[in-house]
């Protein structure tokens, strides 16, 4: 079964992202406390995710052990397939959102992580770009139902 298995924000888009158990989302905006948060928001910049299994297979394939919110995306998911979702609805516990894009991974992450595969190995593997639809509160072990 597909769930969120982490959550993490920034209020800064170089600062530093935390960890937290829940996050409020508002339909057309973002979420709660993030820096992507604004009015009128566009649709690819409200909500992104994350496979955990993309991220442990980077970290083996590496050697090394890079936590899951340093890859900057705000929900890190389990089981789920999230290239698949592309263009369709589906919900992340009771909030429903729209898959329009895939993560590409930047420079930046690469940079920040001390990393010099993070753009290859993440090219199809960066995760989701997604527009919130309904407002709610998302937690972790959350169900993703498509």
């Amino acid at each position: 079964m597909s769930k969120v298995i982490g959550i993490a924000i920034s209020e800064n888009p170089k600062g530093a992202i935390r960890s937290v158990n829940n996050v409020k989302a508002i339909a057309g905006k973002g979420l709660v406390n993030e820096y992507h948060f604004k009015n009128d928001n566009d649709k690819r910049c409200q909500i992104t995710l994350i496979e955990i299994e993309n991220i442990n297979y980077y970290n083996h394939k590496y050697g090394v052990s890079i936590p899951s919110i340093s890859f900057r995306r705000n929900i890190i998911t389990e089981g789920i397939r999230l290239n698949e979702l592309e263009g369709s609805e589906f919900l992340i516990g009771k909030v429903k959102v729209k898959a329009h894009d895939l993560c590409r991974p930047c420079k930046y992450l690469q940079e920040s992580l001390k990393q010099k595969n993070i753009i290859k190995e993440f090219l199809q593997k960066g995760g989701l770009r997604c527009e919130i639809l309904t407002d709610g509160e998302i937690f972790v072990d959350d169900k993703i139902k498509c």
